[in-house]
């Protein structure tokens, strides 16, 4: 029995997440293990400055890991970008896990980081190159619910390494470190059975296949399904509409409606690290100890917040192709800065309450955080990944979305620079930075960013180059080729075409009888 298409969209997208799985890992597992007594000890109890380099040089190597991607993804194709970044990280993790010093450690997670950033440029890429549009939200949701769910079982794991090995045993943190290297080792090794994007295949002539992939995913294998046919259609006249135009990455900038996208990209990108969720992500047991919550603890409260992160995050899944990608957006950020203000507030007075008020400050500051991660994760954090790989168009789509994941690896970078130095410098002061941001993120995407919620990808020109860039005024509905309306086309073509043909049956049937009574 053939799999259901949607089921095995989700089926699709889910395994290509294994890629994302290791980012939201590696994110999780780095501040349990770098706080690990058994990591200080041998580690000769690092500084904030090697703290903050274990991060930066992660970061680091996802924003030339995203550029990599965007280099090889149009020629090598979408599967053959996924299994070279799996092969990076397998080598980045092996280092970090075996890693005897400081400098290993430091290359390792470079290396992963390369790995990494080529992931999660390309994985969203392939889920919405291959999703139908009533489902392509689902489906590249599912990139950040893997990284919430990497980043849960990676609390889990440190929290339990911590709680159940001896500080003089390195397996405290060398065990969390190595475990990222199974999925690794699954993605490279099963990535190749699975099909190529459909778009791809058409750009690069291969048009047969492509038919036959887009027949596979959204009609259990129907060639003459009549939205395959439309769509196969729609994909190749954008294409040699795309090739005669050619594209450079100069396009990006120098047409209207591309520079826009690649705009409100960049901004998506850089204002998700703004809302403060890297800052604590990294930096939670530094964070925590500033409320008296000892190492144990903060790593205990943090896997409640992943575990809660997950269940937002499987909510966008189930819920973002109804409610939509602006509104998410822009009442996530007020969210968020609500929150941040409460969180700041407890830092701020903290220090000077007396010590049987100190203890219900802490959990206002925990549960405040808990909010903070169901709200991010519900709204930001998944739609930074959802409208970048839906808005570009196919001869920018690779491209746009490699800038804007090195855009994510920047911000990303900074904050894990900043962060260690500004907290420790000027305290709850430095959150007031992303009460500003989270605000300031909201108005800018009311003003900017256009629904696309269930819009095809090859209709995405029209509603950026016919519309204003105002939005609250600006009339979105009925732009674009429509291809419901080019699938009711084939189907009227063909139910005409079987009336002409029943019709002529009967004039034969007709004609015969009345021969057969002639020679009678």
């Amino acid at each position: 029995m053939a799999i259901p298409p949607r089921v095995y969209q989700i089926c699709v997208g889910i395994f290509a997440s294994l890629g994302s799985f290791l980012y939201g890992y590696d994110l999780g597992v780095i501040g349990g293990s770098v706080a690990a007594a058994a990591f200080e000890r041998n580690f000769n109890d690092p500084s904030d400055e090697i703290d903050g380099a274990i991060v930066a040089v992660f970061t680091g190597g996802g924003f030339f890991g995203a550029a990599l991607a965007g280099l090889v993804s149009d020629m090598l194709g979408r599967r053959l970008t996924i299994l070279l970044g799996a092969a990076i990280f397998l080598v980045g993790g092996a280092l970090q896990t075996a890693g005897r010093d400081i400098s290993y450690l430091l290359a390792g997670r470079a290396i992963a980081g390369l790995g990494v950033g080529d992931l999660v440029m390309i994985v969203p890429l392939y889920q919405a190159e291959i999703a139908h549009p009533a489902i392509r939200g689902r489906i590249t949701a599912l990139q950040q619910l893997l990284i919430g769910f990497g980043s849960m079982i990676a609390s889990f794991t440190t929290y339990g390494t911590n709680q159940n090995m001896d500080a003089t045993n390195n397996a405290q943190w060398r065990i969390p470190l190595g475990i990222q290297l199974a999925p690794a080792f699954l993605l490279a090794c099963l990535i190749l059975l699975f099909p190529e994007s459909p778009r791809w295949q058409i750009a690069h002539g291969r048009t047969q296949k492509g038919l036959a992939t887009l027949a596979r995913l959204h009609a259990s294998g129907n060639q003459d399904d009549e939205w395959v046919l439309a769509e196969y259609t729609q994909i190749e006249a954008t294409i040699e509409q795309e090739k005669a135009e050619s594209a450079s990455w100069m396009d990006l900038f120098k047409e209207k409606a591309s520079f826009r996208r690649l705009f409100l990209v960049l901004a998506l990108q850089a204002s998700v690290q703004m809302t403060g969720v890297s800052a604590i992500q990294y930096f939670t047991p530094q964070i925590y100890a500033s409320l008296n919550i000892g190492t144990t603890e903060s790593l205990q409260y943090q896997a409640v917040s992943n575990v809660l992160a997950i269940v937002a995050q499987f909510c966008t899944a189930v819920f973002i192709d109804r409610i939509g990608r602006r509104w998410p957006l822009i009442l996530g950020n007020v969210f968020n800065g609500i929150f941040w203000i409460i969180l700041t507030a407890v830092v701020a007075v903290f220090p000077s309450q007396p010590q049987s008020s100190q203890e219900g400050l802490g959990w206002v500051f925990i549960v405040m955080n808990w909010l903070f991660q169901l709200s991010f994760s519900f709204t930001c954090g998944s739609l930074s990944w959802i409208i970048p790989a839906e808005v570009f168009d196919m001869k920018t789509r690779s491209k746009g979305v490699t800038l804007g994941v090195m855009m994510s690896f920047a911000f990303n970078t900074l904050i894990g620079q900043v962060t260690p130095h500004a907290f420790s410098d000027v305290s709850w002061r430095y959150f007031i930075t992303f009460i500003v941001c989270n605000f300031t993120n909201a108005l800018f995407f009311w003003a900017l960013m256009p629904e696309t919620k269930k819009r095809p990808l090859e209709e995405m020109n029209a509603l950026f180059s016919e519309t204003q860039w105002f939005i609250p005024t600006a009339k979105t509905r009925n732009l674009g080729f429509h291809i419901e309306e080019f699938a009711g086309d084939i189907h009227a073509q063909r139910a005409k075409s079987v009336g002409q043909e029943h019709d002529e049956k009967i004039d034969d049937r007709d004609q015969t009888a009345a021969m057969a009574g002639r020679l009678g």
